[in-house]
């Protein structure tokens, strides 16, 4: 039987992956709903070439242009086209969706995921946001609905199929994995005079602009600290981070008895996209260039982080520690820190340094008890950041 399909944010490098694999498992999945931003030409492309049942644009002002696209592309099927946060919640829990691709970047596709959850749908998370901000609420519910929330990051993804090699209980230590960036070797008097364009040219991966320059900040591996701990039930000081500039090895599990298990693969999104859709079968890769060559890769490196040179990997650990809606005022304040940056409003180096002065002024955390406990906190995050940068600025 076929698994219908939503994907959250499928005009997004995740989301067209994904429809690539989709596309190389003819039989295995329908498509039924898509959810993505403005970028109307990719999106109605996708609609033509999968014929989903829903379509949803971030903003009412889309839907006609969209089916203008439609009708030029010769596209005469029936199809409900809505918008926003509404409208995605909608896609993802629709009665013909058995499995969400959460893909939508920052906390855009938060409350549609954490709906679907609670709609008892499997869920693929390629969104490290939802973790970060609203974890607790996300696994209780999914917990409620005996349902697995399945890591799509290859980070996440590589420590969950090491974990088939023993118990959760078992673990020692999570090992998550860092290329460094583009910035591993740069003095740190020169983070200053570093632009977005520099910033943008990742040594390894190809993605999208935030996830890239956090990738550069190493904010990108504080988060996946704090969505390791809610997807493992791992303590905080049970996962650490090393850097290991090839990105060959995603990342590791040392159990207690010493044994540690390591997942390897090319650098390629595809292959743990296809890994969650799939679990827990294994199936054949249908494209070239997947296959790891280990006498190519010759040798690998690793070091410790510099903290001094990437101070969010600490700034992480203390908004996990302070738990509440602190690592949801991290996420929030990185989020309009990297946008700021992107339009040169703010120095690379400044980065950081707004993270944290916003979570010192958001003080003690407070409890979360409900998603509007965590939106309320990402809107005055937000809020107090675009104050701080305004004040750099002026």
């Amino acid at each position: 039987m076929t698994q219908g399909l939503c994907i959250l944010g499928s005009t997004g490098s995740i989301g067209q992956n994904c429809l690539r694999v989709v596309e190389g498992l003819p039989g295995r999945f329908r498509v039924e709903a898509l959810s993505a931003g403005k970028n109307l030409e990719v999106l109605a492309a996708q609609v033509v070439k999968h014929h989903p049942k829903i379509v949803v644009v971030s903003q009412r002002e889309y839907k006609e242009p969209l089916r203008e696209r439609l009708k030029r592309l010769g596209y005469t099927r029936r199809i409900k086209i809505t918008f926003g946060g509404e409208g995605q919640v909608e896609a993802s829990t629709h009665e013909s969706v058995d499995f969400v691709v959460s893909a939508a970047h920052g906390t855009t596709g938060l409350v549609a995921t954490y709906e679907a959850v609670r709609a008892g749908k499997h869920v693929g998370l390629a969104n490290k946001e939802t973790l970060v901000a609203a974890g607790e609420l996300v696994m209780r519910a999914a917990a409620k609905q005996r349902i697995e929330v399945l890591p799509i990051d290859s980070e996440h993804c590589a420590v969950h199929q090491c974990l088939r090699a023993g118990r959760r209980q078992e673990i020692k230590r999570i090992i998550l994995t860092a290329s460094g960036g583009p910035f591993l070797k740069t003095p740190r008097r020169l983070f200053d005079s570093i632009s977005p364009e520099q910033a943008l040219k990742h040594p390894i991966w190809r993605m999208g602009g935030r996830i890239t320059i956090d990738s550069a900040t190493l904010v990108n591996k504080g988060l996946e600290i704090i969505e390791a701990h809610w997807l493992f039930g791992a303590a905080p000081e049970q996962i650490d981070v090393v850097i290991h500039p090839e990105s060959i090895i995603h990342s590791m599990v040392e159990f207690q008895d010493g044994s540690v298990m390591a997942q390897l693969g090319v650098p390629d999104m595809r292959i743990p996209i296809q890994y969650a859709l799939t679990y827990p079968d294994r199936v054949a890769v249908t494209e070239n260039g997947l296959g790891l060559d280990l006498i190519s890769a010759r040798r690998l490196h690793f070091e410790k982080p510099d903290t001094k040179r990437f101070p969010s990997l600490d700034l992480a650990r203390q908004a996990l520690v302070q738990g509440g809606i602190t690592p949801c005022v991290l996420n929030a304040a990185d989020e309009v820190a990297v946008e700021a940056f992107l339009n040169h409003r703010l120095r690379f180096s400044a980065i950081p340094r707004l993270i944290e002065e916003v979570m010192r002024q958001m003080g003690s955390c407070r409890a979360i008890t409900s998603l509007d406990d965590v939106l309320e906190g990402d809107r005055e995050a937000r809020r107090r950041a675009a104050l701080e940068i305004s004040a750099i600025s002026d």
